[in-house]
């Protein structure tokens, strides 16, 4: 039987929020908004579940950004890929669970750029067999589609069982769910 484990890659994996404050420092300093408007940032972003458009749209609005949501957020994707990191720690475990037999994939919400950048850019891709990034497959979190796309490119099926790990339970609710219960 094949063990397959399935994990979230933002906030599981790699620290977004600590990537995202990163960001958000630089954006405030770029235009002269100061500390509050870090924290402001940072409560905005809401451990990256606010969707993207709305958290740009809603970074115009609050400091009068001038040019478009869709600029600011490319500007974004761009830049977070070099801010984010994994710890020597997760990537070593992921190591020894494929060492052991297990087949490992990463399961993620978000634009192909910004997610594979990510990745990448902190050596996940070495690491993993496989990964399944919502924007680049047409199908979002959590529907099972997407873990079923994860889990094949990983040479496993979701019938056999295995583990999802992420880093909410509404937001991803299969979260720590055995993979043969529906939703996960």
């Amino acid at each position: 039987m094949t063990r397959l484990a399935l994990f979230d890659l933002d906030n599981t994996l790699i620290d977004h929020d600590e990537a995202f404050r990163g960001w958000a420092v630089e954006f405030a300093d770029d235009r002269g908004l100061g500390a509050v408007a870090v924290e402001r940032l940072v409560a905005l972003d809401g451990h990256g579940y606010l969707p993207r458009e709305t958290l740009f749209a809603q970074i115009k609005e609050d400091f009068g950004v001038e040019g478009h949501v869709e600029d600011l957020w490319a500007a974004y994707r761009r830049r977070m890929p070099e801010l984010v990191r994994c710890p020597r720690e997760v990537r070593d475990g992921l190591t020894r669970l494929r060492t052991t037999g297990w087949r490992v994939a990463i399961v993620t919400n978000g634009l192909a750029d910004n997610q594979l950048g990510k990745i990448r850019r902190t050596g996940l891709d070495e690491v993993v067999d496989a990964w399944a990034v919502s924007g680049a497959e047409g199908v979002r979190k959590p529907d099972r589609g997407l873990f079923e796309i994860a889990a094949a490119r990983a040479g496993a099926g979701l019938g056999a069982g295995g583990w999802v790990i992420g880093d909410h339970p509404v937001h991803a609710p299969a979260r720590s769910a055995r993979c043969g219960r529906r939703g996960g």
